[in-house]
């Protein structure tokens, strides 16, 4: 019996050191976690320049009556899914990053594509299919001497982007789900009726040609692993003054994928998107035109749009005609001539807040990385595109506003991520989307230089916030 009495003794004396020492702790740990549910993470960019894409102190939800101005978080009311965020990777992007010193490419190539905690995570890329004008030379991959023709396209290469595919290779190492959308800027030459890379229009004896030369660009990248998600007809299809350039109405896009393109890829069992228009919301006829015809709506994924003309909600309009296709914002440039504040500030609430908020599937801005003179491009090309880098030597390279206004959102909204409702006041932009985990985003614009100060609402609780003049956060929780 007094062993029997002991051993209880020790054994109970043992389970209440156990439970005291070890469960204690764990269930103090479960209840940090539970409360860890109602913080709200904010990263804020100020346009003055002060804060750019910093943690800022965290904030709870509670269950506190709040008679401040509020932003309302509905996710029980969910819009389109989200295919990425990030920039155009011109040949001229490729050629300065690769001045970077070995480990310094490696180091940016890993921010900008990757997921850890000092990356920005670009889930989404647009390629020209040959040259842009942020090329350093005019090129198609089917080039030949004046007067000659290859109707069967028997010198078609992609040779001469063999650096861009080899960064593309790296960049999908690193993020091996990233989506490309491709568009050109012109059709070789001989194609044209001009028979110049500036202007002119497609020859309609070469439909059939060109929509074959669509085919072996997707098959010539395939092989080399790179997947491309989707192509435009044409670059800026009614911006004829570029270099290169061509101009195609939308009748001339229209007839060229009912009865070339569209054919020509199901022929060869492609499942590469087709995309119209991409260039200014002032037109959304000219997508709504292909869209109203049967036989070219079949073929078609949706519409592409910029906007250096026009307002965003061209995008939603096209929405409302034509609710079963997609919508893609694809490019919009920053300039020498602008300040980080106003570009800040316009881009976040039109590019990536009104583009969210108009159905789009992405939010693009223009050319990803130049060096300090705004080259390379071609000759004719823009010569004030400044890139969300600059390379400024071999050891150096600086992030300008467009790096700040992709990472407000490609840092937090993962692709597959959904639009959810929020709501905005006078002054306060917002998109707001729930993560494929489950996370719920928030961005904000700011659109007055005073501070706003105003509650983020959902499910019944308020988190209270305050958000400078002129400033774009997003809230995370």
């Amino acid at each position: 019996m007094k062993f029997q009495s002991l051993y209880s003794f020790f054994f109970k004396s043992t389970a209440l050191l156990y439970s005291s020492v070890v469960l204690l702790p764990l269930l103090s740990c479960k209840t940090a976690a539970a409360g860890s549910a109602n913080e709200v993470q904010i990263w804020l960019t100020k346009g003055d320049e002060s804060v750019r894409l910093q943690k800022q102190h965290s904030v709870s939800f509670t269950n506190t009556p709040n008679n401040t101005q509020h932003i309302e978080i509905d996710d029980t009311q969910k819009f389109q899914y989200v295919d990425g965020f990030g920039y155009t990777l011109t040949g001229g992007s490729v050629d300065v990053i690769n001045k970077l010193s070995p480990s310094k490419r490696k180091a940016l190539l890993q921010e900008l594509f990757g997921n850890g905690k000092n990356a920005i995570g670009v889930s989404y890329l647009r390629l020209s299919i040959g040259a842009s004008d942020l090329d350093g030379t005019v090129f198609s991959y089917d080039d030949l001497p004046e007067g000659q023709t290859d109707p069967s396209l028997s010198k078609f290469s992609l040779a001469k982007d063999k650096n861009l595919i080899a960064m593309l290779k790296e960049i999908l190492a690193i993020h091996p789900n990233i989506k490309i959308i491709a568009a050109p800027w012109s059709a070789p030459i001989w194609m044209k009726d001009n028979g110049k890379s500036k202007g002119g229009s497609l020859k309609p004896e070469y439909y059939g040609v060109y929509a074959d030369y669509f085919v072996k660009y997707i098959q010539g990248m395939q092989k080399e692993g790179i997947a491309i998600d989707a192509i435009t007809p044409q670059n800026e299809p009614l911006h004829p003054g570029n270099n290169p350039s061509l101009y195609m109405p939308s009748s001339q896009q229209k007839d060229f994928i009912k009865n070339n393109l569209g054919p020509a890829f199901k022929k060869n069992n492609l499942t590469t998107k087709i995309v119209v228009y991409d260039h200014n919301c002032n037109k959304p006829e000219y997508a709504m035109d292909i869209l109203s015809d049967p036989d070219a709506y079949q073929y078609i994924d949706g519409s592409a749009f910029h906007l250096y003309e026009g307002d965003i909600s061209a995008l939603g309009t096209v929405h409302a005609a034509f609710p079963n296709k997609n919508l893609y914002f694809t490019e919009q440039w920053t300039g020498a001539k602008g300040t980080f504040n106003e570009d800040l500030n316009w881009h976040t609430k039109n590019v990536v807040i009104g583009s969210m908020r108009n159905w789009s599937k992405t939010a693009l801005e223009w050319n990803l990385a130049n060096d300090p003179q705004y080259g390379p491009h071609t000759d004719g090309g823009c010569t004030e595109c400044k890139g969300a880098i600059t390379i400024t030597d071999k050891e150096n390279f600086t992030r300008n506003v467009a790096y700040y206004i992709i990472a407000h959102a490609s840092k937090f909204i993962p692709a597959d991520s959904r639009r959810i409702a929020s709501t905005q006041t006078k002054n306060l932009s917002t998109a707001a989307f729930i993560t494929p985990v489950g996370k719920k985003v928030l961005i904000v614009q700011n659109d007055s230089k005073n501070e706003e100060t105003f509650t983020i609402k959902y499910n019944g609780k308020t988190a209270a916030v305050a958000l400078s003049g002129s400033s774009v956060a997003t809230y995370v929780f």
